[in-house]
């Protein structure tokens, strides 16, 4: 098989080649499996998971079998572990590699699988991971790689491989992490290094091997956010990567699973999975923001843990209209695994009884995900004040586990307690990546910046130089916390080479030439002003009615310091984009009023797709509409459906067009046309017409509602008037 790949690969790849350069690459999603009609999603992209071969099919016929169905292939594959048994086995060269797993302080091996261990990516593993995997790809004619989840779990870093790591990277001994947090910090950014350092090798490797196959290899990053991995306690690149030129993108890994970690506000601990959402959203956004790099934005209409489809699509709805309140995006990963979405069973609400999924829910999913296929980027804000940031640092995962001196911050509420109290009140808080303050644009657009280093430090004196200029312009600067933690201590820059900081902190107000005694209701440096509340931001959160004073300061900060208007409290975010509407409405915030919108408008929610004058979006819930009123309504077209539409033909009195979903679902649109149609055909792959379907004339908006069996292979309609 290796000889014949060998021979077919220079056709494959001019190929595959020649269908990127023609087709866009707007929607994607990720499978292991190769293709059935149960799982013809219909996206741009067909990311093919894992180099390895399945039964009875090799790579190159996975690959080829959703080539032949119309997508562009790309690979993807995880770069902290992955089913590389020839590796860990020992058929690569000889040597058993299982030993390369991450390990705790109790000595227990940390799994992804059998035989799939999280991996300490020590030097033969990066080089399997170029000759091994990355080569054997791009011969097979893929130029778009993603290499999965840089991870290494906080709590590892007990193995004699990260020993020997230890010992090269600083020069002397290793140290236990738990005795001190000077380890466990020392421990964490040598976990960052490593993965940094295996990403910068294998995406040079696949950049220069594409280049001497005449490719342009692309290599992307999926990823949760800083947000999920600082819960979480994994420690990852993020944002560092960015500044590789081998890095062409990311794909931001935001889900229910990582959305519904509990939080705290006010003083309860619970799921807030649409708040948090937006929030891991918006750390990728600023991650990449000045660099210009590609981003997808992916979430899951199911997710790890086997739940009920209730409570699936409840977050699911959450989540995306969280990604798409981010109106700068307009690239997805609709959704991964489809096989484990349409071909599962998962249980009914209240009950042991487990079904595939429902009809209703698998047509409203289709829905919102072709609804992706046309989404566009839009120069809108969402409503309120999109100028206040909290600013935010790789280093927030290098002081998460373990625990030291008693210092806690559970459910990583110093982070919340920045954030909750102004998104809660419908204020957009941005989060601002400390990485990218040299950035020109970085701060461009913030009039108030929130700074703690309760949960995370500097990286380097360079950060305070660039805050301290942005104050002394005009920049207002709210630093929150006691500096009381035992991280506050360690051997860093503030504390070597000469410099002799109690804290992080003490270099910033010696810049701004503040006292911080003196600043609790602000001090005027420059054109800006520097604020300082001496309250670790979990305070806020943690306990109810606390960030009263916080509310209070941010507001001052606000009008009266960078003068940029009145700081709006509500209960809801919405944005206007394109056709489409977005709406959702906070529990736990200024009111239990419902937000209302009286346009004529397609619920998109709905699976029903029911044209409505009047939408009432309750607490807690959220809206995804199409408006009719901004609809360009010049020519006959589909609106919304739950298949991609294909081969539109349109004349002086007709519409015909292909309608493609995967089996065994029911397909649900609405299109647009200048009269009711006199005259519905719709004819089935074979071309025998199918009777049941339904249709419905909306007078009112002048659109048709039409459903019917979805065919991978096509459902032809035409209508004439």
């Amino acid at each position: 098989m290796k000889h014949v790949l060998l021979l077919l690969s220079a056709a494959i790849i001019t190929t595959n080649a020649n269908a990127q350069k023609a087709g866009k690459e707007k929607t994607a999603f990720q499978t292991s499996s190769p293709w059935r009609p149960e799982i013809d999603v219909r996206s741009d992209v067909a990311i093919v998971y894992g180099p390895g071969d399945r039964k009875g099919m090799s790579f190159q016929e996975r690959v080829d079998s959703w080539r032949k169905r119309g997508y562009t292939t790309h690979f993807m594959t995880g770069i902290a572990w992955g089913r590389y048994d020839e590796y860990f086995l020992g058929k690569w060269d000889g040597k058993n590699h299982l030993g390369i797993v991450q390990v705790t302080r109790d000595g227990d091996s940390i799994w992804h699988g059998k035989n799939t261990p999280y991996v300490v990516p020590v030097e033969g593993y990066v080089d399997y991971m170029k000759r091994g995997v990355v080569k054997k790809v791009i011969d097979a004619g893929i130029n778009s790689i993603y290499l999965e989840e840089p991870e290494f779990w906080a709590r590892a870093g007990y193995s004699d491989p990260f020993k020997e790591e230890w010992q090269k990277y600083y020069g002397f001994p290793w140290r236990p992490q738990h005795e001190s947090p000077e380890n466990t910090y020392l421990s964490n950014k040598l976990k960052y290094q490593l993965y940094f350092n295996a990403i910068k090798q294998v995406s040079e490797y696949a950049k220069s091997y594409g280049k001497s196959k005449g490719m342009d290899v692309k290599v992307y990053i999926p990823t949760h956010s800083l947000v999920n991995y600082s819960s979480w306690q994994i420690v990852s690149p993020e944002a560092s990567l960015a500044s590789l030129p081998g890095i062409d993108g990311y794909i931001a890994q935001v889900w229910t699973g990582t959305s519904r970690e509990p939080t705290f506000f006010n003083g309860v601990e619970k799921e807030r999975v649409f708040e948090n959402a937006f929030l891991e959203y918006g750390s990728m956004v600023s991650m990449t923001a000045p660099t210009g790099r590609k981003m997808f934005f992916l979430t899951d209409p199911i997710e790890d843990w086997p739940r009920d489809w209730s409570d699936y699509k409840k977050n699911y709805e959450a989540t995306f209209t969280a990604k798409l309140l981010y109106p700068m995006v307009a690239d997805y990963e609709v959704m991964p695994w489809p096989e484990r979405i349409y071909t599962r069973p998962y249980k009914i609400a209240n009950s042991d009884e487990k079904v595939l999924i429902p009809k209703y829910y698998s047509t409203q999913m289709q829905i919102m995900i072709n609804a992706l296929n046309d989404m566009p980027r839009s120069d809108n804000k969402v409503s309120g004040n999109n100028d206040i940031g909290v600013l935010m640092s790789n280093s927030l995962m290098f002081q998460r586990f373990p625990t030291h001196q008693g210092f806690q911050d559970s459910a990583f509420s110093n982070f919340y307690g920045q954030t909750f109290p102004l998104l809660k009140r419908g204020v957009p808080v941005q989060t601002v990546h400390m990485e990218n303050l040299a950035f020109a644009n970085t701060l461009k657009n913030i009039k108030v910046l929130v700074v703690s280093y309760s949960n995370m430090k500097p990286n380097n004196a360079k950060v305070h130089e660039q805050l301290a200029d942005w104050v002394r312009k005009g920049g207002v600067l709210i630093y929150c916390g006691r500096d009381d933690d035992p991280y506050q201590t360690v051997m860093e820059w503030w504390n070597t080479k000469g410099k002799k900081y109690k804290a992080p902190s003490d270099h910033l107000f010696e810049l701004l030439k503040v006292n911080p005694d003196d600043a609790k209701n602000g001090k005027t440096v420059g054109k800006g002003t520097f604020y300082v509340l001496r309250m670790n931001p979990k305070e806020l959160v943690m306990q109810a009615g606390e960030d009263a004073d916080y509310i209070g300061l941010v507001k001052d900060a606000y009008e009266n310091r960078a003068k940029a208007g009145r700081l709006l409290f509500k209960n809801f975010l919405s944005l206007q984009r394109g056709p489409f509407d977005l709406v959702s409405v906070m529990d736990e915030s200024v009111g239990d009023q419902s937000f209302v919108i009286s346009d004529l408008v397609i619920d998109l929610f709905d699976p029903k797709l029911p044209v409505l004058t009047r939408k009432e979006v309750k607490p807690g819930t959220q809206a995804f509409l199409y408006n009719l009123k901004r609809a360009a309504n010049t020519k006959p077209h589909v609106l919304a459906a739950a298949s991609r539409v294909y081969e539109e033909k349109t004349t002086g009195n007709s519409y015909a067009f292909v309608a493609k979903s995967p089996v065994n679902t029911i397909n649900a649109m609405r299109a647009w046309l200048p009269k009711a149609p006199s005259k519905i055909t719709v004819l089935d792959p074979k071309g025998q017409a199918i009777t049941d379907a339904q249709s419905e004339w909306n007078a009112e908006s002048n659109t048709l509602f039409l459903g019917f069996n979805n065919e991978p292979d096509g459902v032809r309609v035409k209508l004439e008037w």
